[in-house]
This record gives C-alpha cells, structure tokens and sequence, in this order.
C-alpha cells in the first residue's frame, strides 16, 4: 500500500488531493480545490493567482489530510505540477511540496500536468487504450498512446479552446463564477440561430484565435441591433469550435483503429461536447468516455495519482530537479508504468 498527497496549481484553481493504491486498486481519499475568480469581464493574472494560492494552500492542505482521515507520517510521497501552466502559480504550489518534503522527509514526484488529466481519466471511466481529447483552458491536443509515450496527434496552432471560450466570455461580460466556459454553456442552451462562422482544422491540427476575432467583430456591430443575442453567439461559437474537435478526434481514432474517446480538461466537462462525441462515437461502434467536474477540473488527486504510478515504478524527483517549466509537453514523459 502507497499514499501520495498531490498540488495542482497550474493555473486558477489550488487543489490538494490524496490517493491510495493498494493491490491494484486506487481510492481517492480527498480531492480539495479552491478557485481563484476574478470580477465578470477580467481574466486572471500570474501574480495574482500566484497569491491567491499562497493565502489558501495551508487551508486546503489541511481539509484534504482531515478528509482522508490521515496524517503526514501515513504519506509515502509528494507530487507536484511541474508543468506546464502559468509560471507564478506553479512555483507558488512547487515551493509547497519541496518545503513539505523536507519538513517530512518523503521524497518527491514532479507531474507532467496533461499526463495527470490522462491517467485520472483512464482510472475513473475505466478507459483502456483510447483516443484522448484533451480540452482546457491552456491546451488542446488529441493523442494516443505507443510505446511508453502519450503521442500528440494534433493540437491548435494558437490558443486553447478553453482560453478561446473564456475571452468570448469577457467579451459579453459573463460571470467567472463558476467558470465562464460554464456559463457560455448555460447560454449556448437558449441559443436559436445558428450564425455561421469561420471553420479551421488544418490537417490534424486547429487554430481558434481568428474565429475569436471574428465572433468579436459580429458581437460589436450586431449585438446592439437586437438582431442575434448572445445566446446566439455561445450556441454559434459552441457548435463550430466542438465540430472542429469531433473532426480531428475521429480522424485519430481511424488511424490507430480506437473504439474508445476520453474527453479530459476542464472544457471536457461540457455536455454538448460530450454529446457531439457521443453521436460520432455511435457511428463507428465506439464509447465516450467523460468524467464530471470533479476530475474534469483542474485538481490535486490526478497529479496524486500520476505521481503515485510512476513512484511505484521507481521515478523519483530530486530537489534539486524540483524546478517548474510553462512549456512541458504530453510527449516529454516516459510512460514507464504502461505496457
């Protein structure tokens, strides 16, 4: 039996979790978040955020040990994000769980952040070798696992689709509570025109930062008239961006022969992309597999039990190596502990 305690950080949400693999099984212990939002109309800031976990960390450390019902000495190891993600937030939790590590004396497991959606995601639904969408506010990529590696299919040229959503939501001054992807959404639902807008898969790969302009442009000129609203624009945006994400996740699956999708990322958390996958998937005799906003979400279980995979075969991170880096790809890491 192994315990680890996890600290994500990567971006505006702080979350602590803790995982026990016994036997072959996990149990996820605690799994504690706190979110950093901003007022309607901003976005959030590296510095800020960076403080806003500072001031919460100890708060949400505390919750997860209580609601696992442990202490420090029943923990073998402590993961970390090590990347990618914003620079001041991922430094703010690294220095965490080096502190914590010394304090303790357990060694130390540095996550790649995308690895740890994968491996959360393949554990919940019981996905066994699937085409993987990973959509968020910072990456989108498709990939599939070969030989030790999670390999990278197809990404965007520019800017997230979670980043994508999230600046149109600023652009019709939405709520960040409890996320503006969310409430775009909730808006999407009421949506009754459908206006058409630029469509970029390129290849394996799409771009999404011209569509924003675009829609940015139709917002300002027709939006005053009254003749579209902006829950025709959230349902037009939706629409258009989650076809491009079908398109390209279903090209991947006929190239490595996958009956299996997992959607992971915060973005993933979306039913009508859980829809839009789901009526593709039926037509090639293939599942969806999707998790709730639990595990969807940014959050320290998945960097707990990411870290606990590779601690049990033998990966350890030094402290000296306990840095963080903005840029670390998906196929950076060597994928020991799969076959």
């Amino acid at each position: 039996m192994t315990i680890a305690i996890g600290f994500e950080g990567s971006a505006n949400k702080l979350g602590v979790g803790i995982v026990k693999h016994e036997n072959g099984k996990v149990d996820i212990l605690s799994n504690i978040r706190d979110t950093y939002i901003t007022p309607p109309g901003e976005g959030f800031l590296p510095r800020d955020t960076a403080q806003h976990h500072r001031d919460c960390v100890l708060t949400v450390l505390k919750k997860a040990l209580s609601e696992a019902n442990i202490t420090h000495k029943d923990i073998d190891v402590i993961c970390f994000t090590k990347g990618p993600g914003m620079g001041g937030p991922l430094t703010s939790t690294a220095i965490v769980a080096r502190t914590l590590s010394l304090l303790w004396e357990k060694p130390l497991v540095g996550v790649n952040h995308c690895v740890g959606h994968i491996e959360m995601g393949r554990e919940i639904t019981g996905a066994t070798n699937p085409v993987v969408l990973y959509v968020s506010g910072g990456n989108t990529q498709v990939i599939a696992y070969s030989q030790n590696r999670y390999r990278i299919f197809g990404e965007t040229l520019d800017i997230a689709i979670g980043n994508c959503l999230d600046r149109f939501a600023r652009i019709l001054n939405l709520s960040n509570d409890p996320s503006p992807g969310y409430n775009i959404e909730q808006y999407a639902k009421k949506g009754k025109k459908f206006i058409s807008l630029p469509y970029a898969v390129k290849g394996m790969d799409v771009s999404f930062s011209g569509i924003l302009s675009h829609i940015e442009q139709i917002a300002k000129e027709r939006l005053p008239t009254g003749e579209i609203t902006p829950y025709d624009l959230c349902f037009s945006l939706q629409e258009t961006l989650f076809a491009m994400l079908v398109e390209i996740t279903e090209r991947a699956m006929a190239h490595v022969e996958s009956s299996e999708v997992l959607i992971v990322g915060g973005v993933g958390c979306n039913i009508r992309l859980q829809e839009m996958m789901e009526q593709m998937a039926a037509q090639r005799d293939a599942k969806v597999c999707a998790t709730d906003d639990r595990f969807c979400i940014d959050n320290g279980v998945m960097i707990a039990h990411a870290g606990l995979l590779a601690f049990n075969d033998g990966f350890r991170t030094p402290l000296e190596e306990s840095t963080c880096t903005q840029r670390f790809r998906t196929d950076e890491v060597y994928v020991s502990w799969r076959d």
